[in-house]
């Protein structure tokens, strides 16, 4: 492919892995600022987001997806079909493999899935900043054995370490075309799904074991007034049991969310931000289609 300086450039990357791979915090780390939540808990993200990444005159469209697994439960049918949707609609794939983790049984389902479609795959190999050197030479080397994998970039999202030279690869990758988004967007989730993360995210820190699974949020409000922006979110539990867990001991519970989600609005849209949080018990709330379609999911997958 001829290089041309002058021209645009513009890609769509899907980012497949492992749950826990570290993909949200790739995308985040790609893109320069917080488009995808992250929590140390596996399969965080349910929507398909994208990142948008400048890097000179080429443009990336990185799209965050589910972890990839073995799907039992509706919602996670739909979560791992949006990510093999996005494989095979993209321009590129990467495949991120956690350093510490390993071939594990996900990654190497994950593999067998890319060489049967013949999906030409860049490898990274995340969390570098976790092993010793000398314990990644042997994971490269069983990876390099796969034939998909045209290049790898052992990685760190956390610290930033050889970030630039894999988003420098991507741009001079990307095949030449006109630009999909205005150069200064960060990302193409819409406000209100992305107010909705957020406070998800942070029901992920604070709440603990298994709950957060079984909770959803949704932005019923999103009104810019004056000098902030007034957010009002339900926060949906399927049981009955789950609420007082939720709201806490005298409100504060939902306090401590509504505190710390209020914190990161603010920092994130760089204005104020009034949050109001309610929480409101709906049985089979995985079920209900509306979920699917704020998520950018098929209900039917």
């Amino acid at each position: 492919m001829s290089r041309n300086d002058a021209a645009t450039r513009f890609a769509f990357i899907a980012v497949l892995g492992a749950p826990n791979a570290g993909k949200s915090t790739l995308v985040n780390a790609l893109t320069g600022t917080k488009v995808s939540i992250v929590s140390p808990k596996v399969q965080t993200t349910r929507a398909r987001i994208r990142g948008i990444a400048m890097a000179g005159n080429a443009q990336l469209a990185l799209v965050d997806t589910p972890g990839i697994f073995k799907p039992g439960r509706r919602l996670d049918r739909a979560m791992v079909s949006a990510a093999w949707d996005a494989a095979g609609e993209s321009d590129a794939r990467l495949l991120l493999v956690d350093a510490k983790r390993g071939i594990d049984a996900d990654t190497d389902a994950l593999i067998r899935t890319l060489e049967q479609n013949r999906q030409k795959t860049i490898l990274v190999i995340n969390k570098i900043d976790l092993v010793k050197k000398d314990a990644l030479l042997p994971l490269i080397a069983a990876l390099a054995k796969h034939a998909i994998f045209t290049d790898t970039f052992p990685v760190s999202a956390q610290t930033g370490e050889n970030i630039a030279e894999l988003k420098q690869f991507l741009a001079d990758a990307a095949p030449e075309g006109p630009w999909m988004f205005p150069a200064d967007d960060a990302s193409d989730i819409p406000a209100r799904l992305f107010a909705a993360e957020i406070t998800r995210e942070k029901l992920f820190l604070l709440l603990q074991k298994e709950l957060p699974y079984h909770v959803s949020v949704s932005t019923d409000a999103y009104r810019e007034e004056k000098n902030a922006i007034r957010i009002e979110q339900t926060i949906i539990v399927g049981r009955a049991a789950h609420k007082p867990i939720v709201v806490g001991r005298k409100g504060e519970m939902i306090k401590k969310i509504g505190e710390s989600a209020r914190r990161e609005l603010t920092r994130l849209l760089g204005t104020k931000v009034n949050l109001f949080l309610f929480v409101k018990v709906q049985e089979n709330w995985t079920d209900d289609p509306a979920q699917y379609a704020a998520w950018g999911l098929d209900y039917n997958a």
